[in-house]
């Protein structure tokens, strides 16, 4: 299957990608690729895309990725609504934290509930 992706080049802490089609398989950093479309610097915010060819190889049915979709749905490329690409927040509790929670606060109704049970109502004062 044919994606179309980012293609990282440039030196360490200067990042400029090029945009690819190529096979899904390959490697995202390796070099091999069918052809470019497309050139972006996120420093400098250039951006060069061969609009024709992009359209072209999604015809041929290569897939975007998230944030190249985005790229094309800003250059007027593909009519379709923005895809969301952030990860979800790590302070947000997980669906599965929040069960193991209301386990402890049964736990403590249980314990107050025996600790009744074996406390006596009224306890006689010990005389000496």
């Amino acid at each position: 299957m044919l994606v179309i992706r980012l293609l990282r080049v440039g030196k360490k802490n200067q990042p400029s990608y090029k945009i690819v089609v190529t096979e899904k398989q390959n490697p995202p950093k390796g070099g091999r690729f069918v052809e470019q479309v497309g050139f972006y610097n996120p420093k400098t915010k250039e951006k060069i895309l061969k609009k024709e060819r992009a359209q072209y190889w999604i015809s041929k049915g290569a897939q975007p990725s998230a944030t190249v979709h985005n790229m094309l749905v800003r250059e007027g490329v593909l009519q379709k609504p923005k895809i969301s690409v952030h990860k979800k927040s790590k302070n947000e509790p997980k669906a599965e934290e929040k069960a193991p929670e209301a386990a402890p606060s049964q736990e403590k109704q249980v314990i107050e509930e025996k600790k009744t049970e074996t406390e006596p109502e009224s306890q006689p004062a010990k005389e000496e």
